[in-house]
């Protein structure tokens, strides 16, 4: 949220967002260069977590990610799950992932659940699951499907 100076012309206080913007990440555990650094800039990595930090930040208590891993190298995907993780040890926010990767999501959430067309076709604790097991469902789902 923009700080802004009192009176009748309501400026920006630039010092006072910046120095909000740098606890608000350092809080979290999100590592920039500088606030001041355009995020076009930015890994890929940095830019999601700065994404994510914007909605944690503003107080949202549900955050919803789509293929928050998605064209990311390993490096850049474990800033990622390693900042999910941290929020999700919080506790104060809940958290819904889209994703394909099953073995990334298995290591991330604490449940799955699979639908197709919108309906919830399985759902599990993810450590009473495999990456293996969803595969299956999602092969017999589409043959299913394709016999139709």
């Amino acid at each position: 949220r923009e700080l802004l100076w009192g009176g009748p012309l309501r400026l920006l206080d630039h010092a006072a967002m910046r120095r909000r913007a740098a606890e608000g990440l350092a809080e979290i555990g999100v590592n920039v260069p500088s606030v001041e650094v355009a995020v076009g800039a930015l890994s890929g990595g940095q830019r999601q977590a700065i994404a994510v930090a914007r909605a944690v930040l503003s107080q949202a208590r549900i955050l919803l990610l789509d293929e928050p891993l998605a064209a990311m190298g390993a490096r850049e995907a474990r800033l990622i799950i390693d900042l999910i993780e941290r929020l999700k040890a919080r506790g104060d926010i809940a958290i819904a992932m889209i994703a394909h990767n099953y073995a990334q999501t298995l290591e991330i959430c604490d449940r799955v659940v699979l639908m197709q067309h919108g309906e919830i076709t399985f759902e599990s604790a993810a450590a009473a699951t495999s990456a293996a097991e969803l595969l299956e469902i999602i092969r017999r789902e589409y043959r299913a499907a394709r016999a139709g």
